[in-house]
């Protein structure tokens, strides 16, 4: 199994190293959870699913932690991805309305929707930001919705 594992692992992560710690990292994890693994299933889908998670996980904490976000009051450094079209006159025109519209708004609806579009969770948002679960899923939805609403012309 550890060969077929290796093989998945290196299509994943296209390093040697990274794959090997994979590789030990969905070991230890379903030794952990081997009382959960139904007899008469497939135990490679079952690895494989679990070193898929991992990984999923493990990119998306390195993402979370090398994203700044920017919570000022003017939104000078707009969180934006690679792929975000800015490069294009009417993409940076689009990103600069946006980045207007959201300065607009209230400090405690933008800061909630700067982190979720930075790619944090709901439940990391609230102890950042020291507020109620509920409170932090309102403001985005509400905020999501104004933007929405502002923004339905570039559609």
């Amino acid at each position: 199994m550890q060969s077929s594992l290796m093989s998945f692992a290196l299509k994943l992560t296209l390093d040697k190293e990274e794959a090997q710690d994979l590789v030990q990292d969905t070991t230890l994890k379903a030794l952990d959870n081997e009382a959960k693994f139904v007899d008469g299933t497939n135990l490679g889908g079952w690895m494989t699913t679990i070193m898929r998670n991992i990984f999923i996980n493990n990119y998306r904490k390195r993402s979370r932690e090398s994203t700044y976000v920017d919570v000022s009051e003017d939104l000078y450094h707009l969180n934006l991805s690679q792929d975000s079209g800015v490069e294009t006159p009417e993409g940076a025109y689009a990103s600069g309305e946006i980045s207007r519209i959201l300065r607009s708004f209230p400090a405690d609806y933008r800061n909630p929707f700067a982190l979720r579009v930075a790619g944090y969770r709901y439940d990391e948002i609230a102890d950042k930001l020291n507020m109620p679960l509920g409170t932090v899923k309102s403001r985005i939805f509400v905020t999501r919705q104004k933007l929405r609403e502002l923004l339905k012309d570039y559609r």
